[in-house]
């Protein structure tokens, strides 16, 4: 499948054969932020001032909820995640139940976690279309993600995504709220505060 098919939310890589997550980890630092796409390696440029400030006042609203409330943890865009063999995602945002929490022994603990958070948060770049974040956020979904955020900041939106739908199930706007229905009980953020 070419990759504009398989990961239209990034910019392909060109390498020789199938990448693995320790190739993914072993490359050098050079500002751009790479996925892996069942083996293939897609980079996006880093994200501007707007994108990043709205990733760290919901990521921070989330982590002090979840805390507060022992439900689990919260990660940045470093975050990285296994979904499946050859496809490592980094959301801007995530949070894993704290059941599924791996433990500070675990093999895995310091490399991507081989598992599909609850909830994961995209914020979407100027380059990034609807139909484009959409591929991803069901990507996401068919790993077993249970609440998709993908954040527009332009248009002061987010889509909401949730399992067995093929579109968002719906588009809150600046008068509405992010809920954390029942992935983040009781979680509530007004999206006037996230925007302003």
């Amino acid at each position: 499948m070419p990759l504009d098919t398989l990961a239209p939310w990034a910019e392909p890589v060109p390498h020789d054969g199938l990448m693995t997550v320790d190739d993914l980890r072993a490359l050098p630092d050079d500002g751009w932020h790479y996925e892996l796409v069942e083996g293939r390696l897609v980079r996006m440029p880093p994200s501007g001032v707007p994108a990043s400030r709205l990733a760290m006042r919901l990521g921070a609203r989330l982590t002090t909820y979840v805390e507060d409330h022992n439900l689990g943890i919260v990660t940045g865009t470093d975050g990285g995640f296994t979904l499946s063999k050859g496809t490592t995602l980094a959301p801007d945002v995530a949070f894993v139940r704290a059941d599924r929490v791996l433990p500070p022994t675990s093999p895995d603990y310091d490399k991507p976690w081989p598992l599909a958070p609850d909830l994961v948060v995209e914020i979407a770049s100027p380059n990034q279309s609807r139909p484009k974040m959409a591929a991803k956020a069901r990507r996401y979904l068919q790993a077993g993600v249970r609440l998709v955020w993908v954040v527009w900041p332009k248009r002061r939106e987010v889509d909401v995504w949730r399992p067995g739908s093929t579109q968002p199930s719906t588009t809150l706007r600046i008068a509405d709220a992010l809920e954390g229905l029942d992935v983040v009980p009781g979680f509530s953020y007004p999206l006037a505060d996230l925007f302003k």
